[in-house]
This record gives structure tokens, sequence and C-alpha cells, in this order.
């Protein structure tokens, strides 16, 4: 049963960071024309019926939704927020695999929070990659040289906020859906969204000089049929890659699915290089070696030890 929960866990974990890259792709695109208080609007509304469909194929009724535990999965779903919200304002600033590798502190984030919350075991051994991952990811953001930009702080933040949200939903699995999680999450997803649109929508703030500042402030505007399809679409990826995260880390150990997180490399260099043109400088890739190396020594099973 631990093998099969595993396997499923895995699997559901791929298949929602695939989904998820596809938004990420997006509100890149997006992000030089309009605000992402507007994508966040278009998205969370549109995921709403997903959201229904998805809680009666998964649960076979919405009265999951109507759990004693909502406010705990509305507050992880802030939690969330603030993470997406960090890492979609770094993807305006960035190159999309830059701003992925640095993503991949949650993984790493997520592992050392198993231990301390859920009472996961770690070997040492695990600790010394899990070490060497931040070393990479140091490499990366390369602190005090003439390159660094503010905004790389950005997706580091959201791995910290995404790593202690996975975490939560291992404690908050046994008594509530992934569904009714997701439906929650998205629900702050949109609270917070109206938020922002109430304080930037009317624009009024001016042009800033970060590509971040301008896709956080900006104001509503009316968009194309194409964007605003766009911008609807991530509803349902949003709503189905929600889905597939919450019931990877609901059903596995989190220190097991964890490091499947590094996938998202594939598709951050893969969007980047088609859409833009970007690939990671010579640093970029030996410090997103070295994140992705860490995370594969992770991955592997620990062997029980030997009695004498």
């Amino acid at each position: 049963m631990k093998q099969t929960s595993a396997v499923v866990g895995i699997l559901s974990l791929i298949f929602g960071i695939a989904i998820f890259s596809v938004q990420d792709l997006i509100l890149k695109l997006i992000s030089g024309d309009y605000p992402l208080h507007q994508a966040m609007v278009l998205r969370s509304l549109t995921a709403i019926p997903f959201l229904l469909l998805l809680t009666f194929w998964m649960d076979g009724t919405l009265r999951t939704l109507l759990s004693p535990t909502w406010p705990a999965m509305l507050a992880r779903g802030l939690l969330n927020f603030s993470a997406y919200t960090a890492y979609y304002l770094a993807l305006a600033a960035m190159p999309m695999a830059t701003t992925v590798a640095l993503y991949f502190t949650a993984p790493l984030i997520i592992t050392i929070l198993s231990v301390f919350m859920l009472g996961e075991k770690v070997s040492n051994r695990r600790w010394m990659a899990i070490s060497t991952g931040f070393c990479g990811v140091v490499i990366m953001l390369r602190p005090g040289g003439t390159l660094f930009d503010w905004a790389a702080l950005l997706p580091i933040f959201c791995g910290a906020a995404y790593g202690l949200s996975m975490v939560l939903v291992r404690l908050m699995g046994t008594k509530d859906t992934a569904a009714a999680m997701a439906f929650w999450g998205n629900f702050a997803f949109l609270g917070c969204a109206l938020i922002l649109s109430a304080i930037y929508g009317l624009g009024g703030y001016g042009e800033t000089g970060h590509a971040s500042l301008q896709f956080l402030m900006r104001g509503w505007v009316w968009p194309t049929l194409w964007d605003g399809f766009l911008m609807c679409s991530c509803g349902a990826i949003a709503a189905i890659g929600l889905t597939a995260l919450t019931q990877a880390y609901r059903v596995s150990q989190a220190s097991v699915v964890a490091p499947f997180e590094f996938t998202f490399a594939f598709w951050g260099v893969l969007w980047g290089w088609l859409f833009w043109g970007d690939l990671p400088d010579n640093w970029g890739w030996a410090g997103m070696t070295i994140i992705i190396l860490a995370g594969i020594y992770v991955l592997r099973p620990e062997r029980a030890p030997v009695a004498n």
C-alpha cells in the first residue's frame, strides 16, 4: 500500500508540474501588457466550475467543500497566494529558466519541514545533499554581483511559502480531500486578487522602472479576445494542477514526492528557449546542475539499517 501511494503521489506531482508550467508560460507572455491581479481574477473565476466538477468527480459529492476545517484550508490558500504572487512577479523580470531554478528551494525546504513538522526521517547524507542544493542556489544568485536583481529573491520566498503549504497538506490530508483544499485555495486566490484590483485596478500609480512592480501595480486593461482566452484558460489549468499537486502530498510522504518538483527544470528551460531564446549562462547551468543532482540524491530511497 505504501508503494502504491508513493507511485500515485509521484505521478500526480509530475502531472501537476507539467500542467502548471503552461500557466507560467501564459503569465510571462502577458506580463508586459496586463496586471497580475487581473489575470488572477479571471483565472480564479474560470476555475470555480472546473473545481466543482473535479470535486464531484473525485469525491462523489460537493458536501466535502463544507468541511468544518474550511478556515484552515482557506488559510493555506492565502499562503499559496503569497507564494505564487512572488513567483509570478519574478517571472516578469527574469528569464523563465532562472526563475524556475531559484524556485527549486521548495523541494529542499519541504524535505526540511517534513522532519520538524511531520516527524519524517532524513539521514545525514540527505542533509548534506540539501546543503549542497542550497550552495547551487547561491551560485545562481551571485549575491553582490553586478547582475544581481532583487527579483531573484522572490522565487526563493515562493519556495519557502510553497514548502510550508505542501507540508500543511500532509497535516490536513486525513481530514480533507484534495479537491476541497484546491477549491478553498482558489477562493483565497480570488479574494486576494480582488483586493489587489481594488487598490491598483484603476491605475494612477504611474510606471515604475522594474518589470515586477509594473506587473503588480499596472491598472486593468481591456484584453484582446486571444489574451482574454489565455487568462481564462489559466482557470482550468489551475483547477487541474492544484488538485494534482495537493493529491500528491496528501497520499504520499513529502520527502518521497518533493524531489520530483525538479521536473519543473525541463519545462522552464524548454519554454524559455522556444519563446524567448533564453538559456542559462555557465553559472546558471552550474547552479541548476548542482541543485538537480542534490535533488536526485535526496530522491534515492534510504536503506534500512542492518541489525547487528
